[in-house]
């Protein structure tokens, strides 16, 4: 087992976790923590290094993310290969044969954070923001309400009672500058003492903030219906997390049975709540957009978060919350120390794209280039039907296939990229960490389709038919 000898430094203002994840990911990157080599346990660094055991499992859990360590079931943490890594050396000591090999160790990433930019109104965005700066609106210039422009929060309860079947008023909305943000916010108006019971796998963004933040978090299992009702049941949560209308990474939409059981769960205490996180509903392939939880709640229970980063772009970095009448007096009581994150003059560019018709028609097209990619992708995959099966399908902009016959989750990556195909595995959005191999849980991997063109989804596909097939000859 590697002994780490690292120099914590408490007046930095660097985060300890993060002077533990510089150190051991620069020893990593040189070779002085070796392939394969087992790190001390988070218990046993804490103890030694002084420190809580969260702070040691960030790092480790940032190091896990990011592909430089692997956490084995019942064994420990490992230094993966170098291999997989991206060597930090100088330009000038790389070979040119070996800087060839790395370019051409990714012509295809299936990457599922990324949207088609290729498809952007600029045009129509940049016509906007000009004519809202030719009116010499000098007030736009000044500090708006930290809530948001009362014109753009009317546009947004337009735009959810229409295309969500949620129906809230203005008073209820608050745009903020990303997620992260208004779940900062939340946090205020909540209190950290609050349990979160999140599902798993999910988006660990969202727990990794909440965890930041001081709340307690468990989670709960899912089943082909969602977050299952029963578990929850038995912790001690306050507030539920959960993507009904397109869950992320699993993309399983949840049926109205298992919402009522939810909402239910929600109803039988005064402070118990549901946080609805509709991150992607706008794309959907087949059938009519599920409509949002919150439409459904009848008890006031549901606080909703959208965001325009997945159907827009992520840059504008606009988001809303929509709380329920009864944390409305909360609000009022907490929000008044916050200014608003989002410039007003984005904000009232969004409101024209939004109430022109802009919106609607930029998300039509949208649909219907994701929709093509989807098809096609899922054309292409129907090819590998005795290796694989896809599930995710018909929604978002990402598909799961899982290996049906025997491959392993890192034997499928790895013969990806031997092919120039980056894919990405599911197990890594497991609480807790890279979790391959748990009982019940078959090989995994995540395929983004947004960002790459018709053309490249056709020869990527090709390339992991060859991959996943048994011919593993690197490509030239």
């Amino acid at each position: 087992m590697q002994e780490l000898t690292i120099s914590l430094d408490p007046k930095s203002k660097t985060p300890l976790y993060e002077q533990i994840y510089t150190y051991i990911k620069q020893d990593i990157q040189t070779g002085r923590i070796k392939a394969r080599e087992k790190l001390p346990s988070s218990r046993a660094l804490s103890a030694y290094l002084e420190v809580s055991r969260s702070t040691v499992d960030l790092a480790y859990e940032q190091l896990l993310s990011e592909g430089y360590l692997e956490s084995i079931p019942c064994k420990g943490y490992y230094a993966c290969q170098m291999e997989e890594l991206y060597h930090f050396q100088r330009e000038a000591t790389i070979k040119a044969p070996e800087r060839q090999k790395e370019k051409a160790s990714c012509d295809y990433d299936f990457t599922p954070n990324g949207i088609d930019l290729d498809s952007f109104p600029y045009g129509t965005w940049r016509k906007i923001t000009r004519s809202i700066l030719l009116d010499d609106n000098k007030e736009l210039f000044q500090l708006g309400d930290p809530r948001g422009e009362w014109e753009l929060r009317t546009t947004i309860t337009s735009y959810l009672h229409q295309a969500r079947g949620v129906n809230c008023r203005p008073e209820q909305v608050i745009i903020g500058a990303g997620n992260d943000y208004l779940l900062l916010l939340l946090s205020a108006i909540l209190g950290t003492g609050r349990q979160i019971a999140m599902e798993t796998p999910t988006y660990k963004h969202a727990y990794k903030i909440f965890h930041q933040l001081g709340f307690p978090l468990c989670t709960v299992p899912m089943d082909a219906l969602g977050m299952q009702v029963s578990q929850l049941q038995k912790t001690k949560a306050d507030i539920a997390y959960v993507m009904p209308s397109h869950q992320y990474p699993l993309g399983i939409v949840m049926p109205i049975k298992r919402r009522l059981e939810l909402l239910s769960w929600a109803s039988k205490k005064e402070d118990r709540f549901i946080i609805e996180d509709d991150y992607d509903s706008e794309f959907r392939y087949k059938g009519k957009p599920i409509p949002a939880l919150m439409g459904t709640d009848q008890s006031d229970k549901v606080i909703y978060l959208g965001t325009f980063s997945k159907s827009i772009a992520p840059a504008i970095r606009i988001s809303y919350l929509v709380l329920p009448e009864k944390l409305l007096q909360s609000c009022e009581k907490n929000f008044l120390q916050f200014s608003s994150t989002v410039s007003r003059i984005d904000q009232m560019t969004l409101n024209q794209f939004l109430k022109e018709g802009h919106f609607e028609r930029h998300l039509n097209r949208m649909r219907g280039i994701y929709g093509r990619k989807h098809d096609l992708l899922l054309g292409e995959l129907k090819a590998m039907s005795d290796i694989c099966r896809v599930t995710g399908e018909h929604a978002g902009v990402h598909l799961l296939v899982e290996f049906t016959n025997g491959m392993t989750e890192r034997e499928g990556i790895e013969r990806a990229k031997l092919q120039g195909v980056k894919v990405y595995p599911l197990s890594e959005y497991e609480i807790g960490g890279t979790q391959e191999g748990k009982k019940g849980q078959r090989a995994t991997v995540i395929l983004g389709y947004a960002t790459l063109s018709e053309e490249k989804l056709v020869e990527a596909a090709r390339r992991l038919k060859k991959a996943w097939g048994g011919d593993q000859t690197e490509v030239s």
